[in-house]
């Protein structure tokens, strides 16, 4: 398991990206073909919330990644009806079982990856969390509670890196399967071949966000 992140560029506050598998990590390192806006770095956690939990935690300790902003990435489940994979989700908020993250300027977030991906749909609304892969009749159970997607390791990801510090913090996902659109594994069917294109397009999204955070606000 490959918990060691990779960065580049030279100048702080940092961005920290984090994805749980190595299709993931291998997209958004592809992704960035012309360079990091500033130090990025991509950090593989491995699956689950625990995993997440740890290596955020790990990363944000100490050194350049200290006060970076954060953002949770990679794939997830949609949850809501007429999803399809490579559709793009964008959370306002992430849930775990202790309450809930609200992500940081979702709204200029979005406008940021409907640019980056253009014709692909963007949801935006809450991206509840799991402790395993959500298949059948959870799916309506968790759409019951309001949550438009579901993965394993985002409502974790942000909740550690709020736990060591004020800081931005968001979660966008591609959505690789969906209630009319379940998958069995990832990158062995069209959708998630669909979903890995999207997902190394959208990084300078990323860029972009974090750009702007740092301008003055008016």
């Amino acid at each position: 398991m490959d918990r060691s992140p990779e960065p580049s560029g030279s100048a702080a506050p940092a961005l920290l990206i984090a994805c749980a598998l190595g299709i993931e990590k291998l997209a958004l390192r592809s992704g960035d073909r012309g360079g990091a806006r500033g130090p990025v770095t991509v950090l593989r956690s491995g699956m689950g919330p625990h995993n997440a939990e740890r290596a955020v935690l790990e990363a944000l300790r100490e050194g350049p990644l200290r006060d970076a902003a954060v953002v949770a990435s990679g794939f997830c489940a949609g949850l809501a009806p007429g999803m399809h994979p490579g559709d793009l989700v964008v959370a306002d908020e992430t849930r775990h079982a202790q309450g809930s993250t609200v992500c940081t300027e979702t709204e200029l977030l979005v406008k940021a990856v409907a640019r980056a991906v253009p014709g692909r749909s963007v949801h935006t609304g809450p991206l509840t969390g799991s402790d395993h892969v959500v298949r059948g009749h959870e799916r309506a159970d968790l759409r019951a509670t309001g949550a438009i997607a579901v993965d394993m390791e985002s409502a974790a990801t942000l909740r550690s890196a709020l736990s060591t510090g004020p800081r931005p913090v968001a979660a966008v996902r591609v959505v690789v399967d969906a209630p009319e659109h379940e998958l069995v594994r990832i990158g062995t069917v069209r959708g998630g071949i669909s979903a890995f294109r999207v997902l190394r397009a959208v990084l300078p999204a990323f860029f972009e966000w974090h750009r702007s955070l740092l301008l003055p606000r008016r």
